[in-house]
């Protein structure tokens, strides 16, 4: 992989988080090129990582084993019908990171003959915290599957996919994912100032439990479930505020709610490949 050319359309926070990723493990800077329109986006880049920018789409796509699309959705089908002609004789892998997007929509853009993956990341990827999920077409050998495994793996954890319809549950678990967490974080902090706490030690600790209750359920080698009971002693203070979560049916809702999300990441896709 380390020889392979990268090349990320869009200069924004995941381009970054990757960019920042792969140097950190080592990627050679002489490898990876940025494009973005706004000059100030690409100079931020140069002056972080030392790698090389562009301002134009086609010149740098020209010489690229791998494009890593960091752009918006709304703007995809654009920037993808403009790079089709320079795609035409090289066929580099294409790894698209928005939401909505599907992968006959970017082969129809692109141009037949292009290997196209499909990623949902999260934002936690810019702290190398992130969960990403893939699919991969037809058309992408087992060496390229490899290479968009690596580069992802550079920001977090990787899980392949089957069926491209799992790419929009991703969408609605992990991708929003992080939106759920900071609102109970938000939720906790404000409940520990209420019943008397300071600011700063209400938030503090908030963060610290998210942070370690995370930890003991990645390491462990039983279900959340699980960890749940243990510490929830009969008829103690976690058992009391456990009942009242449940009573106020919190499963239901964050099942709903998920259930929302996966329904409007099937209807963007509806919308944005017209």
């Amino acid at each position: 992989m380390s020889k392979a050319k990268l090349v990320f359309i869009g200069g924004g926070n995941m381009a970054t988080s990757l960019i920042g990723g792969l140097i950190e493990k080592g990627y050679p800077v002489s490898h990876i090129v940025a494009c973005d329109p706004v000059v100030d986006s690409g100079q931020r880049l140069e002056t972080a990582f030392g790698i090389t920018t562009h301002t134009e789409n086609v010149t740098a796509a020209m010489q690229a084993d791998i494009i890593i699309l960091a752009v918006k959705p709304q703007i995809m089908k654009a920037v993808a019908n403009d790079l089709a002609p320079a795609l035409t004789h090289n066929k580099p892998l294409v790894i698209s990171i928005a939401a909505g997007i599907t992968a006959d929509a970017l082969q129809g853009w692109l141009g037949e003959g292009v290997p196209v993956i499909r990623c949902m990341p999260n934002t936690p990827a810019l702290v190398q915290s992130g969960a990403s999920g893939l699919f991969a077409t037809n058309l992408v050998t087992p060496v390229q599957r490899q290479q968009a495994g690596d580069i992802l793996a550079a920001v977090g954890t990787v899980n392949w996919l089957d069926s491209e319809d799992d790419i929009d549950k991703v969408t609605a678990l992990s991708g929003s994912g992080p939106a759920y967490f900071f609102l109970v974080i938000e939720a906790m902090t404000e409940a520990g100032i209420k019943l008397g706490l300071d600011p700063e030690t209400a938030r503090q600790l908030t963060l610290q439990t998210a942070l370690g209750a995370a930890r003991m359920a990645s390491v462990s080698d039983v279900d959340a479930g699980e960890l749940r009971k243990r510490v929830t002693s009969p008829a103690g203070t976690t058992e009391k505020a456990i009942n009242s979560l449940l009573a106020n049916k919190l499963p239901e809702h964050f099942e709903e709610a998920i259930g929302a999300a996966y329904e409007r990441a099937k209807e963007m896709a509806d919308e944005l490949t017209v």
